[in-house]
Order: C-alpha cells, then sequence, then structure tokens
C-alpha cells in the first residue's frame, strides 16, 4: 500500500486504519488515509481520543524513547510566557512550539507550517502547547522522554497552597456567552502556576500573556506600554476577578473571602457654609441632616496623610514629616470625623470596622489630583513589622467575636520618585526563612526589617495571626 510509505510512519497509517473501521466501515480505507495524510491541521487529540473510542490499542513507536534530536533542544531560547499563537497564521488553533528556534506555529500535518518550518530549517523537537505532548518532524512520531519532564512543568504545574493553582477550582464556572471577563481568572491562574513552580529552568516568569489580558478586559484602561497607579490597578483586579469568577453580595468567592471586610458608615450633611447661621441651625434639625447609617463592604482600607508642609527648615531644606500607623488608623475608630466635599454639598464621615478578613490591604493615600497636576505626599508612615492589633478600631459588639485581631506585615510596595516617572519596588516575606527581601524587576536583593519602615510605603498587606502563630509569637 502506498500510504505505508508516508513520511508519517507506518505505525501512524496502522492507527489510522483502525480508526476508519470504527468510523465508516463502508469508505475505502486507502481513499480515507489518503485524505487525511493532505490536511493542514493534524493534531494529536484526534488520533488519542478516536482511538480510545474505537477501543484499538496504540502501537508505540521504537524511535519514541530513542529519538536522535533531543541535543538540538536549545533551552535559551524557549519562552512559553508569550501568547500561544502561530507566528505565521496568528492561530490559536493546534499550536505547537519548536524547542529548537522558541517560534510558536500551527499543526504537524503534511502542509502545516509546524511542518514546512522542519523541513526548510531542519528543526525536529516540538512541543503541542495544549496537549504538552511532544514530536519530532517531520517523522511525526511522539516522543517519550523524562528529561523534558521540567519544560512541560512550566505549562502545567501541580497544585500547592493557592486556590489559582488548581485550575479545578475555577475550570467549571460558568459564564454568560460572548464575556471575556473570565480570560483574567484564566490569565492569572496560568502566571501563579508558572511563579510557584519549583522546576522552572529559568530564574524569571514573564507576565507577558496577563498584561495582554488586563489591556483586554479593562478595555485599554491599563496598558502595557503606560505605567498606571497601584492602587488604582488593584481596586479594578480585585473586583473584576471577583466578578469574573460569579461573585455577587449574597455570592462569596476566593477573593471576597480573604480580602473583604465591613465596616459602618455614618454620614451627616452639611449646610451650605454662606448661608445665614440661624438658617444653618434650623437647617440642622430636618432629616435630611440628620446622620445615617450605612454598613458597606471593603476590599482594603484608604488611609489618609496629614499634608505636607510647605515651607523650608532653618537650613533651606524641605521638611519630610513623620506619622505613626495608629494616628492614621484613627481614622476607623468610630469617632474621628473628616469633611467631604462634593462639587455642591458638604458632608462629615465617620467609619467603624465591624467585620476583619484573614488579610488585610492598606492603601496609603499619598497623591491628589487638583485641576492642573498630580501631587505626591512624601510623608513616612511609621509602623511595626508585626503585632498590629486592630481590636480597637472594631464596634464593641463585634470586639468577642473576633478572637485574633493581630496582623503581621507580608508585603509593603513602595512608590519612588515623581508622581508621573516615578517606579514601584516591594518587600515581601520569605515566611520559611523569616527573612525580607527587596524585589525590583529582575533585582533580588535581602533587606534589614528596619529599613523597611523608613520607604514611601503606599500599599500593605497584613496578615491575621491564627491561634497557632500566637502561641509560637508567645513562647
Amino acid at each position: 500500500m502506498g500510504a505505508l510509505h508516508s513520511p508519517k510512519g507506518a505505525v501512524w497509517t496502522k492507527a489510522r486504519f483502525g480508526t476508519q473501521n470504527c468510523r465508516e466501515g463502508g469508505m475505502s480505507a486507502e481513499k480515507r488515509i489518503k485524505r487525511e495524510l493532505e490536511e493542514e491541521d493534524d493534531d494529536d487529540d484526534e488520533d488519542e481520543t478516536v482511538s480510545g473510542k474505537c477501543g484499538r490499542y496504540d502501537f508505540e513507536d521504537k524511535r519514541s524513547r530513542h529519538c536522535p534530536y533531543l541535543d538540538t533542544i536549545n533551552r535559551s531560547v524557549l519562552d512559553f510566557d508569550f501568547e500561544k499563537l502561530c507566528s505565521i497564521s496568528l492561530s490559536h488553533i493546534n499550536a505547537y512550539a519548536c524547542l529548537v528556534c522558541g517560534k510558536y506555529f500551527q499543526g504537524r500535518g503534511l502542509k502545516s507550517h509546524a511542518y514546512i518550518h522542519s523541513v526548510q530549517f531542519s528543526h525536529h523537537v516540538f512541543l503541542n502547547l495544549h496537549t504538552l505532548m511532544f514530536y519530532c518532524l517531520p517523522d511525526n512520531y511522539k516522543i517519550i522522554d523524562s528529561s523534558l519532564e521540567d519544560i512541560t512543568a512550566l505549562s502545567n504545574v501541580p497544585p500547592l497552597r493557592n486556590y489559582f493553582l488548581e485550575e479545578d477550582n475555577y475550570r467549571n464556572i460558568q459564564r454568560p456567552p460572548g464575556d471575556i471577563m473570565f480570560l483574567l481568572v484564566q490569565r492569572f491562574g496560568e502566571l501563579m502556576r508558572k511563579l510557584w513552580n519549583p522546576r522552572n529552568f529559568k530564574a524569571h516568569v514573564s507576565p507577558h500573556e496577563m498584561l495582554q489580558a488586563v489591556v483586554l478586559c479593562s478595555k485599554k484602561k491599563f496598558q502595557i506600554t503606560k505605567q498606571g497607579d497601584g492602587v488604582e490597578f488593584l481596586s479594578w483586579f480585585l473586583n473584576a476577578l471577583n466578578s469574573a469568577l460569579g461573585g455577587t453580595k449574597k455570592k462569596k468567592t476566593i477573593v471576597t473571602e480573604v480580602f473583604q471586610g465591613s465596616m459602618r458608615i455614618f454620614t451627616k450633611k452639611l449646610p451650605h457654609p454662606d448661608l445665614p447661621a440661624e438658617e444653618k441651625e434650623q437647617l440642622l434639625h430636618n432629616e435630611e441632616y440628620q446622620e445615617t447609617m450605612l454598613e458597606a463592604p471593603f476590599m482594603y482600607l484608604t488611609l489618609d496623610l496629614p499634608t505636607a508642609p510647605l515651607y523650608k527648615d532653618e537650613k533651606e531644606q524641605l521638611i519630610i514629616p513623620q506619622v505613626p500607623l495608629f494616628s492614621i488608623l484613627a481614622k476607623f475608630n468610630g469617632l474621628t470625623e473628616k469633611e467631604y466635599k462634593t462639587y455642591k454639598e458638604n458632608f462629615l464621615k465617620r467609619f467603624q470596622l465591624t467585620q476583619l478578613p484573614p488579610y488585610l490591604i492598606f492603601c496609603i493615600k499619598r497623591f491628589t489630583k487638583n485641576n492642573f497636576f498630580v501631587e505626591k505626599n512624601p510623608t513616612i508612615v511609621n509602623f511595626p513589622i508585626t503585632n498590629v492589633d486592630l481590636r480597637e478600631y472594631l464596634a464593641e459588639e463585634f470586639q468577642n467575636v473576633h478572637k485574633n485581631t493581630t496582623y503581621d506585615l507580608v508585603a509593603n510596595i513602595v512608590h519612588d520618585g515623581k508622581p508621573n516617572e516615578g517606579s514601584y519596588r516591594i518587600h515581601v516575606l520569605h515566611h520559611g526563612t523569616g527573612k525580607w527581601y527587596e524585589l525590583q524587576d529582575l533585582q533580588v536583593t535581602d533587606i534589614l526589617p528596619q529599613m523597611i519602615t523608613l520607604s514611601e510605603a503606599y500599599i500593605q498587606i497584613w496578615k491575621r495571626r491564627d491561634d497557632e502563630e500566637k502561641n509560637q509569637q508567645g513562647a
């Protein structure tokens, strides 16, 4: 039979021959095989799925475990963080990665881009980016070798400690047709699995696909080429992630379980300041100007800084003020009032916490906008690294409900430089060793805990202690 001498090998032909008997008994086997050899997108998914349905046995090619081209793999050019897109047809379907040059191509049939590339440039080892199986082209046999396990791990990492490390947690979430927001969940899960992969063969992970999903889902509000505001992005990202996971006011998700707390907001409307004193007193007795209370959830707490000084000191240098963390936390003690102005009305508001989440996010308000420019407040916030007790900021009836109200810092995001030209760096705690590290782009350095408090903190993440950690700290 002429088809048996095809470049795909006799084993492949026998497998196809068995498949045809299962599919259509009336069609000639030779014609069916010849037609399938001419298909452009001949993927391995069809081979394996159909074989399972027909109940035939897979015959393993002897070359599968003795491929002579494994030494041509160039790991230095491999980067699986880019979008899985064919470099020629720009198609996502049936994409393969050439492990010699690192480029992506579609299909592996006779007329496919991957096949033509293998013949033209003598690149033989390819990886299917969806099934994570390796093939040798143009002979088109599967490669089975244990040395490729670490490459596979880049795209398929076993679950660890985080919700997004286990794809089954969100894979079956139903979304309305045409919804693009779930792409954010998928890309974030992929990024988490890459970050926590203990067998990465590169020391860094590129968030390229994640950033593309952010640009798409935010409708270009946040862009790769332009640096945005960290707090603004955090607020959008947490809410978008919660919404994409199916979260509502009644239905909780992993985002709300970890970060969401609740507070009481007391609001009191103020009369217009230009009104006469007698008229102001009359208005204060109206129901419209009485204090109202609203219970509202929060994902993070915004801490207001005192106004920075405008004048220089005796040495003609600007004074950088310092403020304790507990001073700006007094905003949430239920007693401190602050005036909030709108374009036509003024309000007095005070806040009181009613529920503390397992992880508490502080956003220190450093930037203020006016009609002309954005101004940055350089005030240094003095805060302890551990043992911050927030019980006094809870309403009295909720203090007994919370057994643990002590928090420890786990991450500290810092903004350096001018408002529109600055850069970000982060301090993170390594829980295994208890050491702090400073990360900025690809630079990772040790840092003393005492140095963290001297930085211009912008966003902080605090972890609530559980009973075991509290006992260990006491010991």
